[in-house]
């Protein structure tokens, strides 16, 4: 398998994604709502997928695309998994963080993951097998082994209101005194677990386009990704804990209120 010829389309698609996102952000876009006033989706969001779809498709017929706007039609066994915008709400006001994130998965495993930066020009990519990078250069998880003094990032969903779970490990969490971000994109807060910047990430309710390059990218960087119970991740688990692998199980110990 010529996995970095896969990388090559997924970087093309990627960076043809943020021409799209640059062009809205100064030209100006329609904003709508898809189930609430905090569910965004924008111009950028569409065409920018239907880019991605165009080219990937176009290099590889016999493959499928997953997406957040346009879901999957047909099956393969090569699926590419793309979010061509994660962190709309941040996009729309002008918050720079926000990302595209592209991955292949063939026969159930992701072997490629890429996640530009789009307002910063950062690329984290990984193959599988062959390590995580930033802009070329090979990055590693942080080596920081206590929970006290690490630096976390979680996030909330659409419908926090209705669906509060989150809420209660992020409570649990603060009463320990631990210092927890909430930037509002998952693709890039893994990313910034795998380059070192993040010790550990965790969320409820997130979407296979939002996780699939990331996880690979902190797998391939010497982290850990599982689900609540510490079990092994897998695209579709309602719960995903990322950690540089240290703080992994003082991490779950602070969600389930140990």
């Amino acid at each position: 398998m010529d996995l970095q010829r896969y990388l090559e389309a997924a970087l093309d698609a990627a960076y043809l994604a943020r021409g799209i996102h640059l062009y809205y952000r100064e030209k100006g876009f329609a904003l709508e709502s898809k189930t609430g006033p905090t569910d965004l989706v924008t111009q950028a969001d569409r065409e920018s997928e239907e880019a991605i779809r165009s080219l990937l498709l176009e290099r590889f017929p016999d493959h499928v695309v997953l997406g957040e706007e346009g879901g999957q039609e047909g099956h393969s066994e090569f699926r590419w998994i793309v979010d061509p915008l994660d962190g709309t709400v941040n996009y729309a006001h002008g918050f720079p963080f926000y990302a595209v994130s592209i991955a292949l998965e063939v026969g159930g495993e992701v072997v490629v993951g890429a996640v530009l930066d789009t307002a910063r020009g950062e690329l984290f990519t990984a193959l599988k097998g062959e390590g995580a990078f930033q802009n070329g250069r090979p990055i590693r998880v942080s080596s920081t082994a206590t929970l006290i003094g690490s630096l976390l990032a979680t996030g909330f969903p659409y419908d926090v209101a209705k669906d509060a779970e989150n809420l209660t490990y992020f409570q649990r969490a603060l009463a320990k005194g631990l210092t927890v971000r909430r930037p509002g994109a998952a693709a890039l807060d893994l990313a910034y677990v795998a380059a070192g910047r993040l010790e550990g990430f965790w969320e409820v309710k997130l979407n296979p386009w939002d996780v699939a390059a990331g996880w690979l990218l902190i797998t391939e960087a010497g982290g850990t990704v599982s689900g609540i119970q510490g079990e092994p991740y897998r695209l579709g688990n309602r719960y995903l804990v990322a950690s540089n692998g240290k703080i992994h199980g003082q991490l779950l110990d602070t969600l389930h209120g140990r």
